[in-house]
């Protein structure tokens, strides 16, 4: 099992229950910030969340990942204004609330695949980052299938956010490898 880019950078945080908390809370909140920012982009604006998703699993590995996501979903199923429009459980419930629980679900595997060194290289991160997206749209276009049908979950809620998906797959592509040579040197 490898060292995550979270130990790497903060040492101290391997051994510290309260520095792996202050992560778990920070990344919980970069996500429901990531979640309210919206960039200008081509066909429609993007933010930078399913980014900080996939990113946040390479960096915090599965277990510190996967309480950051459950944490994130907790928080907004408790009605605090984390997602990007609503909160409660109902929001939770609704149509967009198979791409948040893709989160936890990409959040979990992104880590897995960090703990076992796909985010050092190019092509490994690359295929980490398709299978966590790939992930995300699944679970979000197959239920908000079981709303709107399949032709329009896949027109709505798949097909307008492909460039902005490969955008910031790219740019998480140069990101991780980067640090981690900048980490060996």
């Amino acid at each position: 099992m490898h060292s995550t880019l979270a130990f790497e950078l903060w040492p101290g945080t391997r051994d510290s229950l309260i520095a792996k908390t202050l992560l778990v809370i920070a990344g919980s909140a970069l996500l429901a910030i990531s979640a309210k920012v919206q960039v200008p982009f081509w066909p429609v604006p993007m933010t930078m969340q399913t980014f900080v998703v996939l990113v946040l699993g390479m960096t915090f590995g599965f277990r510190l990942a996967s309480v950051t996501g459950a944490l994130y979903l907790l928080e907004g199923a408790l009605g605090l204004p984390v997602f990007a429009k609503g909160a409660g459980l109902a929001y939770l419930m609704g149509p967009t609330g198979g791409y948040l629980i893709g989160f936890l679900v990409a959040m979990a595997v992104m880590g897995y695949l960090a703990n076992r060194g796909w985010d050092r290289a190019v092509l490994t991160t690359l295929a980490a980052m398709l299978i966590g997206d790939a992930l995300i749209f699944l679970f979000g276009v197959a239920w908000l299938a079981t709303v709107v049908g399949t032709t329009k979950a896949l027109t709505l809620g798949l097909t307008p956010f492909i460039a902005a998906e490969i955008f910031k797959i790219i740019l998480a592509v140069i990101t991780l490898p980067l640090v981690w040579r900048l980490i060996r040197r």
